[in-house]
């Protein structure tokens, strides 16, 4: 399989539940919604608007690196915000952009043809110098899977821990197409 076509998917999918998680919290807290963007999971771990935007770096770094392109500015730009985030949380409005952003991005890089050479290696840096040489299919199922899915399911957690009633639908809203006719609970879908 063309990782291009896992990962895509799956960045949509899990990206656009993470924009309904957020409009579900201003909903149900209107006065707090805000104020969720500092809030984590523990004190060494980054803050909600944090990983929103860790979580948009990710599936585009994962997208321009299945490509075989460079990284345009903006995903420095996207880290910076994420690495300051606790100064400057920004609004949920902004995290919802960032989102949308990276959703139209995964769009238009999954459109393009996958380069040639499925088995060409990536290296992969690590900002503290540490560098994984891989294939395209391990960077995509090693790396980019796993580091993409820790930021995402680190913000529903902390959505969850401070009172916003998600459950699992919310997470898996992606699979009711998929659901076979009157085997939902009660009888319906």
């Amino acid at each position: 399989m063309n990782p291009t076509n896992l990962l895509a998917p799956t960045y949509r999918h899990m990206l656009t539940a993470l924009s309904a998680w957020l409009k579900k919290a201003e909903a149900q807290m209107p006065d707090k919604a805000e104020g969720l963007l500092l809030a984590q999971l523990a004190p060494d771990m980054f803050p909600l608007s944090t990983q929103i935007r860790f979580a948009c770096a990710q599936a585009q770094e994962g997208m321009y690196r299945l490509q075989d392109e460079e990284f345009p500015r903006s995903i420095e730009v996207l880290l910076d915000e994420g690495r300051n985030a606790r100064e400057h949380p920004g609004t949920m409005a902004d995290a919802r952009s960032r989102i949308e952003e990276t959703l139209a991005l995964v769009r238009t890089l999954s459109d393009r043809p996958a380069p040639a050479d499925p088995d060409r290696f990536i290296a992969h840096e690590l900002p503290n110098g540490m560098v994984f040489d891989l294939t395209v299919d391990q960077y995509a199922r090693d790396w980019a899977i796993g580091q993409f899915y820790f930021h995402v399911m680190t913000a529903y957690a902390i959505l969850r821990n401070n009172g916003v009633q998600l459950g699992k639908a919310d997470y898996v809203g992606h699979m009711f197409p998929y659901l076979r006719p009157g085997t939902a609970p009660g009888g319906h879908g």
